[in-house]
């Protein structure tokens, strides 16, 4: 699957890595600058990326996203970023609703690196972003992606049926919460209400299919039990979904070690995303 050429997709700066890498600044559609990182394959094919996204609170500096990106670089090269409000990049984080043209901005600029086929996966707020993303699709004006595999997502909003996800509601909603989320987590967070309220990860699910679709969900995940990933597969529908539940797995990218990562990279390729 492949586009032509957006002029959105052209990074406001490029530099270069010691790593052999570039780093980027990406416009969103809405003017958000967001920083982003490309490590090519070896041997610099081009025949997919995986774009990686990361969890709330995370960045693309942080040494669970690198560690993601390092065993995912095997099938391919590797693009991450950091969601709005996070790191580096602009704006203030909308906790996975207007995230969703971050992720786009991303999927874009591999698809202007050259890339033929573009993977996503997503962690937390990634992995509903990245669902989100792929079921909105052309018809809301967002790029079309050749596989996605969403870790440790939500499959509804509001959800306060854990203590940790308590937690990240009153960080979310309260001022206090959010001046500890600046000054401590690195996170800036809008203080409006979503408006409308977008459409959840699992209302999304629906609208990926053909493609190719991975849930990974942990069975000691603190934040979203297993009801999560249950309704986010049964939503995909018959062959619409792969789902994985990892015994022994908590949550999201600090979680995940290099096994599983490894075979999320092999299920890429796999699923024809790396062909």
């Amino acid at each position: 699957m492949t586009t032509a050429a957006d002029p959105r997709d052209r990074p406001l700066c490029v530099s270069a890595l010691t790593s052999g890498g570039r780093r980027a600044v990406l416009l969103t559609s809405d003017g958000i600058p967001i920083e982003a990182e490309h490590r090519p394959a070896a041997g610099g094919a081009k025949d997919l990326a995986v774009v990686v996204a990361h969890g709330f609170t995370g960045a693309l500096e942080r040494p669970a996203v690198r560690r993601a990106a390092g065993v995912l670089g095997a099938e391919g090269g590797v693009v991450t970023f950091s969601f709005r409000g996070h790191g580096g990049s602009g704006g203030r984080s909308t906790v996975g609703d207007r995230e969703v043209l971050d992720l786009d901005a991303a999927v874009g600029w591999a698809r202007r690196l050259g890339y033929a086929r573009v993977a996503t996966v997503g962690f937390s707020m990634g992995g509903s972003v990245v669902l989100r993303q792929a079921g909105a699709g052309a018809d809301a004006g967002l790029r079309p992606v050749d596989a996605v595999v969403s870790v440790s997502s939500p499959a509804r909003w509001y959800y306060r049926g854990t203590a940790p996800m308590r937690r990240v509601h009153w960080v979310i909603t309260r001022p206090a919460g959010r001046l500890v989320s600046r000054v401590g987590l690195g996170t800036r967070i809008h203080t409006r209400d979503w408006d409308p309220v977008p459409r959840s990860p699992v209302e999304s699910v629906p609208y990926i299919a053909p493609v190719p679709l991975l849930i990974v969900h942990g069975d000691r995940d603190g934040y979203f039990p297993l009801d999560h990933p249950l309704s986010l597969a049964a939503a995909a529908g018959g062959d619409g979904a792969e789902l994985w539940i990892e015994r022994g797995f908590g949550h999201a990218e600090n979680a995940a070690d290099a096994r599983l990562l490894g075979r999320v990279g092999a299920w890429i390729t796999a699923s024809g995303a790396g062909r």
